[in-house]
């Protein structure tokens, strides 16, 4: 069995860019010196350099992130207080009432890095591709959409680069059962920049186009549904035949939580 990483680092943005400047994390390092002072908090009197192997003490790391840092999965409260209005009104789950067995499924792969980048897919579009590979999704299915995002992985670039799936089209993917789904762009929904010219332009002809708003992510008023952004390696595991693990850190309350997704693919 083949293990494939579908996510990305939570990295400082000296490193690798993943995200505009007012949601980059932060990590300060705590090298093995310090974690030797540190220690002597907890055993008085200790002399590191004579207690403690080489003189050195544990490592430690402190960050500063956000909930939507780094992969990670969007919980029905990111899109609103409300979902499921197409089959009865009820609170948006959050992230920490992630259903576990949703975490593991049969992951299908869209190719969808034919699209000129800013492109918001339609259910026609998501039919086309799934007739492409031969597979008709079925309850439990996770849904992932590859994108040219990759190709600008750690740069600026990254967040204006990708396609979104609109909002028929998502409630079409969720119909079919699909509870979970991904992509390796920043967002489900096309990059801000470039809806944000589609926006401008509308304004300017005074008629407001409120429809291209986040409007991937507000389908979940209509059809509540969980979100992975920034995967990775997408284009290293096959259409259909893989499995994904896709489990949120448990945070109390929050719209998402950090996702170490991985994919596994038989001999």
């Amino acid at each position: 069995m083949k293990f494939i990483d579908l996510s990305i680092p939570i990295i400082n943005p000296e490193e690798a860019v993943f995200d505009p400047p007012l949601t980059q994390p932060r990590i300060e390092y705590g090298d093995h010196e310090r974690g030797a002072e540190e220690m002597g908090f907890v055993f008085t009197r200790l002399k590191p350099k004579e207690h403690l192997p080489d003189g050195k003490g544990w490592s430690t790391e402190s960050i500063t992130l956000g909930t939507h840092s780094g992969t990670h999965m969007d919980a029905p409260w990111h899109f609103a207080p409300i979902q499921d209005r197409l089959i009865g009104e009820r609170k948006a789950q959050t992230i920490d009432e992630f259903p576990l067995e949703w975490g593991i499924g049969s992951l299908i792969v869209l190719d969808c890095t034919n699209y000129e980048e800013g492109y918001v897919m339609t259910p026609q579009d998501v039919d086309g591709k799934l007739t492409d590979i031969g597979h008709t999704l079925k309850e439990g299915d996770i849904l992932c959409v590859h994108t040219n995002a990759p190709k600008f992985y750690g740069t600026k670039d990254y967040i204006n680069t990708g396609v979104g799936v609109g909002r028929d089209a998502t409630i079409h993917i969720v119909k079919q059962g699909v509870h979970v789904v991904g992509i390796d762009a920043w967002s489900w929904d096309a990059p801000f920049s470039l809806t944000a010219k589609k926006w401008k332009q509308s304004v300017r002809e005074k008629n407001p186009n409120t429809s291209i708003i986040w409007e991937g992510h507000f389908a979940g008023i209509e059809l509540g549904y969980f979100q992975m952004e920034k995967m990775n390696n997408l284009d290293k595991v096959p259409p259909v035949g893989a499995t994904i693990y896709c489990f949120p850190v448990k945070i109390a309350r929050a719209s998402a939580g950090w996702v170490r997704a991985v994919a596994t693919i038989p001999d």
